[in-house]
């Protein structure tokens, strides 16, 4: 653990990638203030606070003390509230902390992007440009909520520009929870009921260490990683699924077995990304 970002504060802790986030980090040696507008879940150990963060006055208390920030705090996904109502909150929840963190001086900022910058849902309709889709397969929103990310991408980029402070921004798959995994064999017969994020996941347990791996990174500037697991969630080859539902679509390399489409390379390079818990096992 880098000795200078021993005091985290972790927003969202009430969700699972939050909770289990603050657990990865406690059981590191991190010291956690743990945060959501939500009341402490049954359960929870460990520092928790509530907090809104759409009050700046708020955001700033929180991170008062504070070495760095892993932000997952924000409406997760589309259809969940208004169009509109996603877009502000997220943005504004985002825009302070951000600001917070410079105020304060905070050593490292880690948030929670999205896959769905990259262009979901995917179909027919609407495929790919290329496969394995990588990060440069962006900005593509299809949503406010897609739209959220992309604008706090943006804002990262330039409040780490004025503040030289590190930002990570990591773009999560679809996460799942060990119970999650009885939904798979339901999705075999039917290649089109994942495609929309081309049969992509992320282990709760990965996502927690991929939020550990990237405080830890020794990276600069504003740097956005696709958090996906190594395979698909299907028993099919990567090679056939595209075939049959993408057959026009650039594949960049030859597909091996059930590899990821939605690359995580570039995560393994910069902040040592690997993830250890897949549906096969």
């Amino acid at each position: 653990m880098t000795p200078t970002l021993s005091h985290v504060v972790v927003t969202g802790a009430a969700g699972k990638a939050g909770s289990a986030a603050a657990a990865e980090l406690a059981a590191h040696g991190y010291e956690v203030l743990a945060s959501d507008a939500a009341p402490r879940p049954d359960g929870f150990e460990g520092d928790y606070i509530r907090a809104d963060l759409t009050d700046h006055g708020q955001v700033v208390e929180l991170l008062a003390d504070a070495d760095a920030v892993v932000h997952l705090a924000n409406i997760p996904a589309p259809g969940l509230h208004t169009p509109a109502k996603t877009l502000t909150d997220n943005v504004t929840m985002n825009a302070h902390i951000f600001l917070a963190a410079q105020q304060i001086g905070l050593k490292r900022v880690v948030w929670a992007s999205s896959e769905t910058t990259l262009g979901l849902a995917f179909g027919p309709d609407s495929p790919p440009r290329y496969a394995p889709v990588d990060e440069d397969h962006f900005p593509h929103p299809e949503s406010t909520y897609a739209l959220s990310k992309v604008v706090t991408e943006a804002m990262a980029e330039q409040v780490s520009r004025w503040s030289g402070i590190p930002f990570v921004g990591l773009r999560f798959s679809n996460i799942f929870l060990e119970t999650d995994y009885a939904r798979v064999p339901s999705f075999q017969d039917d290649p089109m009921a994942r495609v929309w994020n081309l049969w992509g996941y992320i282990d709760v347990r990965d996502a927690a260490a991929a939020c550990r791996n990237a405080l830890e990174a020794d990276t600069t500037g504003s740097v956005n990683l696709i958090i996906a697991n190594d395979d698909t969630l299907m028993e099919r080859t990567s090679a056939d699924l595209m075939a049959e539902v993408f057959p026009g679509v650039e594949l960049r390399h030859e597909l091996v077995g059930h590899e990821t489409l939605l690359a995580n390379a570039r995560a393994r390079e910069l902040i040592g990304f690997a993830p250890e818990h897949s549906w096969r096992s």
